[in-house]
């Protein structure tokens, strides 16, 4: 049993604010001296890097089709660990998802799982006694999520409040906290910029969690939240542990120094990677491939996550040194694993921009962003995968990748090859969460130290309580039509 403060903050609907108010209620607790951990529900990492550096430790995800539905409390517990507070920052609308299935990974699904209370976010800059039956029919929707308050966001007076409060009274909904028009300031980075604001601690990310952390104590009962929070019962279950994850660590002798790509504060990957790798028997070190000309000393590994923004092409292009060394360190056999952006880095040229020559393609940037989940099937072995693996992983890029795949595809999925597999090298736009596949920590620090052949099982992780079992096989539902642009977004 794991007893742990938790409340997740989420909204009706995007735009309402409800990043602002969790980057600034960690920052406001962390002023106090409270530990607070942030997690974001679902793939985002740019969320997820703001909310870890508001709270001092790092951001987490929580993405049911990522990792799987059961291992959804285990991971928070984990990551909750030593803290007084968790915010949980929803995606989308309270009963929204990004596939169409609440039910599997929206964020009330993700607040049942955790039985953590709801704090709704409402912006009522037009809205006056309307706010009670929208909050009335949020709270009635689902019995299995306990709405336990409200944050009023964008409030035009001291009347335009109290009438709120009034309305919300006889709901019987406590109101926690009220910020007036301009209260929360839009200061955050753009999130062209992803991660690296916050990866590198820059002055502009540092003071915008500031500005945040002060607008929300002034506007928000952080007392009456810490008291909502400690209602939460006490999880059941087991801790995700990164070394039980990993069924069968490296044998002993030297650990093989992995790099992951990243910088001072954050990396590109999810903060689970790193903890597998170590608990498979590597040693972790860090490259910015922004700003450092070289890879680590004695690395053996290279690991690029989903993490990496795009709109990078020039500063990944300015950097030759690094961009030569992967480069060489590829063509000799070094196990270099990219995902997402990091596909990109390895192609000759991106808008016409050099890259790093591993692969024999070139890319160009899209009109728009392909976004979505994808359930992908390995077709042959690699550093990563045994044939015949199957993992879901999520895409979310602009850049369009010519050929879309090398004559030995890293994975397939709906009938079309996409990726490349070169010696060592396993690129693709699918962006995975370790956590739900821990094997691939083991099997890379097999690669990266010179061993006997790889042995394991096929990565596939059993479906959790709301997912489809058919005879033998595991089959989780259809989530996208056939075509990639079938889910095309501008911002999930």
């Amino acid at each position: 049993m794991t007893a742990q403060p938790r409340l997740v903050v989420s909204a009706p609907a995007s735009g309402h604010g409800k990043t602002a108010i969790a980057v600034g209620l960690l920052a406001a607790y962390a002023a106090r001296g409270v530990p607070a951990a942030g997690f974001k529900v679902g793939p985002d990492h740019t969320d997820a890097a703001y909310l870890g550096m508001a709270a001092g430790r790092p951001g987490r995800n929580l993405d049911p089709r990522l990792v799987g539905a059961s291992h959804i409390a285990p991971l928070f517990a984990h990551g909750a660990a030593g803290s007084r507070i968790s915010v949980i920052e929803g995606a989308m609308g309270l009963f929204d998802s990004l596939t169409g299935q609440p039910e599997i990974d929206g964020t009330a699904a993700v607040a049942a799982a955790l039985r953590a209370p709801v704090v709704l976010v409402i912006d009522v800059a037009a809205m006056g006694h309307s706010v009670a039956a929208l909050v009335h029919g949020f709270r009635m929707f689902d019995e299995m999520v306990h709405l336990g308050g409200v944050i009023l966001n964008r409030v035009a007076s001291s009347r335009h409040e109290q009438l709120l409060g009034s309305a919300l009274d006889d709901l019987g909904m406590p109101v926690l906290g009220a910020l007036r028009r301009g209260d929360l300031p839009n200061v955050l980075p753009g999130r062209a910029q992803g991660v690296v604001p916050a990866m590198h601690r820059t002055a502009d990310a540092s003071r915008a969690i500031q500005l945040l952390g002060e607008a929300v104590g002034r506007g928000v009962d952080l007392d009456r939240m810490l008291a909502l929070a400690s209602t939460a019962p006490a999880l059941p279950g087991p801790v995700w542990s990164p070394a039980e994850a990993v069924v069968a660590p490296t044998p002993g002798g030297p650990r093989p120094v992995i790099a992951l790509a990243g910088g001072p504060g954050a990396t590109f990957s999810y903060a689970e990677t790193a903890e597998l790798l170590v608990a498979a028997g590597a040693e972790v070190a860090v490259v910015d491939p922004l700003r450092d000309e070289k890879l680590p000393a004695g690395v053996r590994g290279l690991v690029v996550g989903a993490g990496l923004p795009e709109s990078y092409a020039g500063e990944l292009s300015a950097n030759r040194r690094l961009a030569a060394e992967v480069a060489q360190r590829a063509a000799d056999g070094m196990p270099v694993m990219a995902e997402g952006a990091g596909l990109t880095w390895l192609v000759r040229d991106l808008d016409g921009l050099p890259m790093c020559g591993v692969l024999d393609a070139g890319a160009r940037t899209g009109d728009q962003v392909v976004a979505g989940y994808r359930e992908a099937t390995a077709p042959a072995t690699s550093p990563l995968a045994p044939a015949g693996a199957r993992i879901t992983g999520y895409k979310q890029v602009r850049a369009i990748v010519t050929p879309r795949a090398g004559e030995q595809p890293a994975w397939i999925w709906s009938g079309t090859p996409e990726g490349f597999v070169w010696r060592q090298v396993h690129a693709s736009q699918l962006g995975i969460h370790w956590a739900g596949a821990p094997e691939i920590a083991r099997r890379i620090v097999l690669a990266a130290a010179p061993r006997p052949e790889i042995t394991s099982q096929p990565i596939e992780r059993k479906p959790g309580p709301r997912e489809e079992k058919t005879a033998e096989l595991t089959v989780r539902p259809a989530i996208e039509a056939e075509a990639d642009t079938a889910d095309v977004v501008t911002r999930p």
